[in-house]
């Protein structure tokens, strides 16, 4: 078994296809609409849906907003600085929510960023990634 993708609800598909591109820099896999059902998905990765684990944008026609609720928690993406990748995303216009800095209780540098629906996105620095949050 392996993890193919985490589903997210969106209420504007291109608004996210645009954030995941271009503020974080993941590609569009493929996309596809069903008119029976009214919905809309966009497959968006670093890498092809073979080689690893990707995000599954659906957006329910007519819906603009969902409640994000108390159990979702974040995605969490693996970069080489974490501090320069923050300004790279500040600067394409995205909205970091928690700067560059060692988690609490531990030295592995995070960060946090949130896309334009709500979602929490967890930046780890690879070379700390594997290590746990509590190092």
């Amino acid at each position: 078994m392996r993890l193919l993708h985490t589903m997210l609800r969106v209420g504007d598909l291109q608004r996210s296809i645009d954030f995941y591109t271009r503020v974080l820099g993941m590609r569009v896999l493929r996309q596809s609409e069903n008119s029976e059902y009214k919905y809309s998905l966009a497959f968006i990765g670093y890498s092809d849906e073979s080689k690893g684990a990707v995000i599954e944008l659906t957006y329910n026609w007519g819906v603009s907003c969902y409640e994000l609720g108390t159990a979702y928690g974040h995605i969490a993406l693996g970069v080489d600085d974490v501090t320069s990748t923050c300004d790279r995303i500040r600067k394409a216009g995205g909205n970091v929510t928690r700067d560059p800095g060692p988690v609490k209780g531990g030295t592995t540098i995070i960060a946090f960023v949130e896309d334009p629906d709500g979602y929490k996105i967890e930046l780890i620095e690879n070379k700390q990634a594997t290590e746990g949050l509590g190092n």
